[in-house]
């Protein structure tokens, strides 16, 4: 299967949010706290072992290799026929309301079977989903309909970069296959997942910085632990 991952360049990221209102403007994202599908953090001022780091950590769904949260979805299972939009094969899987799609890679969440639960955003290590409460979907009983990042799906399928990556206005975030030379030059240069011994999801976003500020950023910001 290939992959759709996302380097994120903390040596040009400025810090700017311009990335997260893009997103919300694309997405239609309620202005209020938790409702948020990309993110910045401003990290630091902070001593490390390689001098004082002042960075960020823009951060989104990592559509992992594994995710956390797709098992633990307990909607009703239906078989779901999937296809590669440039060559037409298909795959059938048996899913949930949410999964991963076996030709790219993201992840993705079917609103028109989702229960609202909040399974799927309890389970993610990395807080990259929430319920959205002010829509609901009107077949099911439930307080919302999760949401998350979904890569841009629809402007990736017309030939658009995601929202954020168009937006970004020093060319800090790189998106493509991850077995493309400018996604993976960056991972054989020391691009790190933000990944620790308890939380091996595999993630397909890559941080790519200086040392101290790649020290700052797995420090407070890496999940230790599964939820």
């Amino acid at each position: 299967m290939r992959q759709y991952a996302m380097i994120i360049d903390l040596t040009r990221c400025v810090g700017c949010h311009a990335c997260a209102l893009a997103c919300r403007a694309e997405w239609d994202i309620p202005a209020q706290d938790g409702y948020r599908r990309n993110w910045v953090r401003n990290l630091g001022p902070a001593k490390t072992s390689h001098g004082l780091s002042f960075t960020a950590y823009p951060g989104l769904c990592n559509h992992c290799d594994k995710p956390a949260c797709v098992p633990v979805c307990p909607a009703d299972k239906i078989k779901k026929t999937f296809t590669e939009p440039k060559t037409g094969k298909t795959k059938t899987m048996t899913v949930a309301a949410t999964w991963k799609n076996p030709f790219d890679g993201t992840v993705q969440i079917d609103k028109t079977r989702c229960l609202g639960c909040g399974a799927c955003a309890d389970a993610c290590p990395y807080g990259a989903r929430y319920v959205n409460t002010n829509i609901a979907n009107k077949n099911l009983d439930g307080d919302g309909i999760a949401d998350k990042c979904t890569f841009c799906k629809p402007r990736v399928e017309a030939g658009l970069r995601p929202a954020c990556v168009q937006t970004c206005i020093t060319d800090a975030r790189i998106f493509g296959w991850r077995d493309e030379p400018k996604i993976a030059d960056y991972i054989k240069k020391g691009a790190i997942r933000m990944e620790s011994a308890q939380v091996q999801t595999g993630p397909n976003v890559y941080y790519y910085g200086h040392p101290k500020d790649l020290e700052l950023l797995t420090k407070t910001s890496t999940p230790q632990e599964m939820p």
